[in-house]
């Protein structure tokens, strides 16, 4: 069982980070883009899925009870975003990053909300189910917060972006401590979710370019 789930681990993640590349060379709100991203998030799941039993992970309680983990993972999935934000402020006096961000949210300006939202959501969940899940699983004996988050980093970077590289770095140990403390899915599921739609709602309006140069003519 567990070199079948390290088989199907390393097939999921080869395929998925091509997709992966592949859909971020797309031009952002055309049916290629929407068509790759939607097909790199059935990879990941597909994969997570075939690879073996998943656990969603239980937290306890103040009374000693344990409950499945929901608003700790919403609320750190918040926090992280307020943190994003303020260095989103300061990256945009750093030309290479505030270029690197611009073209990740062009995906975000360019496209119908409706398709951005759900290509996020559904990402953001597949990524989970397969880093956090199939893949730590897989390797659980073996440093599994280390391997995950390094995995996750090798896979964003293959976007070519450094400002998704650095998100992906910080992010994935986060993802991968709640995976560890929770025994389970649903809390780095969560908090990915929560951060990723505040990202989405949030961050483009610094980086609009018409924008802000209206705002230095004026």
């Amino acid at each position: 069982m567990r070199t079948f789930r390290r088989q199907t681990v390393g097939v999921t993640g080869l395929g998925g980070a091509a997709l992966l590349a592949t859909s971020l060379s797309s031009r952002p709100g055309s049916r290629r883009f929407l068509v790759l991203t939607l097909t790199t998030a059935a990879t990941w799941t597909v994969g997570a899925l075939a690879s073996g039993p998943l656990h969603l992970g239980w937290i306890e309680g103040r009374d000693s009870r344990l409950r499945r983990p929901v608003v700790t993972p919403v609320a750190t999935g918040a926090g992280a975003f307020g943190l994003f934000y303020l260095a989103a402020l300061l990256a945009r006096h750093i030309p290479i990053l505030d270029r690197a961000i611009t073209r990740v949210l062009s995906y975000a300006d360019e496209g119908s909300t409706p398709a951005v939202v759900l290509t996020t959501c559904a990402n953001g969940l597949a990524e989970e189910l397969f880093f956090r899940g199939a893949l730590y699983q897989a390797v659980r004996e073996d440093h599994p917060v280390a391997v995950s988050s390094v995995a996750y980093v090798a896979v964003t970077a293959t976007t070519r972006n450094p400002a998704l590289t650095l998100a992906g770095a910080a992010m994935g140990v986060l993802f991968g401590l709640q995976r560890r403390a929770s025994g389970g899915v649903q809390a780095p599921i969560l908090t990915h979710l929560t951060w990723s739609v505040l990202m989405l709602r949030h961050l483009p309006p610094l980086f609009r370019r018409p924008t802000r140069r209206r705002q230095r003519a004026s």
